[in-house]
């Protein structure tokens, strides 16, 4: 299993941080964003390598810090050739490049690089092997104006997905969806061919809403909480959670 990591966006909302610096590499105490999270996907025995996929900006700040770490599987940092947030290529594009770019025949996570979790992804894995699905991950939302920002799914007593909607104003369910997926090598021609039947491309979660009615996909209950980061206000609140500043 490969994992994908998609780190290609501008995070206008977190200027001036971020205006010449990548959100998935602000420090939250020692590490970064996207360390905290390799920190845990390392040690998952299943995945056999690390593929970042960043934008031409900030591609030379990916590089150095690839230098400075020490992950026991292979990190690859991929160039999306995109140079600011209004020719950005999307989540779902940059997939297909990673994939296409390492001619990748595996099964693959996929995780947007702004998040930090207090849980471990190996549950996800093994509920992947368990369910022998694709897989999704989703979460209990009561509030109404958070559902209509995200992924909303429809779920069985198996935890199949029947429905996903994307970002609806009237959400089948209060269960969202994270931007974090697994999905099988026998899918990787369905994704790769995802564009040429009317996909959408900027978040991740348009391939999930896709796939729903192309293959089986289960969803993984989160057994804790997710940290997204997506505003200085998020920030601040990550870093007085995890370091109490």
């Amino acid at each position: 299993m490969k994992s994908i990591i998609i780190a290609a966006g501008y995070a206008t909302r977190l200027y001036p941080l971020t205006e010449n610096y990548p959100k998935p590499l602000l420090k939250v105490g020692k590490k970064s964003i996207l360390e905290r999270m390799l920190d845990d996907i390392d040690l998952i025995s299943d995945i056999d390598a690390h593929i970042v996929v960043t934008n031409h900006k900030f591609f030379h700040i990916f590089e150095e810090w690839k230098r400075q770490v020490n992950y026991s599987k292979p990190i690859t940092i991929i160039d999306d050739g995109t140079t600011d947030n209004e020719n950005r290529l999307g989540a779902v594009r940059d997939l297909l490049l990673a994939i296409n770019t390492k001619e990748i025949d595996d099964d693959v996570m996929v995780l947007a690089a702004d998040n930090i979790l207090d849980f471990s992804f190996q549950g996800f894995v093994d509920f992947f092997h368990e369910k022998q699905s694709s897989v999704i991950m989703c979460y209990h939302e009561p509030e109404l104006k958070r559902l209509q920002r995200t992924g909303v799914i429809a779920i069985d007593k198996n935890m199949r997905v029947l429905e996903m909607q994307e970002k609806p104003q009237d959400p089948i369910s209060s269960w969202g969806v994270p931007p974090f997926y697994i999905y099988r090598r026998e899918e990787l021609s369905l994704i790769l061919d995802s564009l040429n039947h009317g996909c959408a491309f900027d978040a991740p979660g348009n391939l999930a809403h896709y796939l729903v009615n192309k293959t089986t996909i289960h969803a993984w209950k989160m057994p804790g909480t997710r940290f997204d980061i997506g505003s200085l206000d998020s920030y601040r609140e990550v870093q007085e959670r995890f370091i109490g500043k």
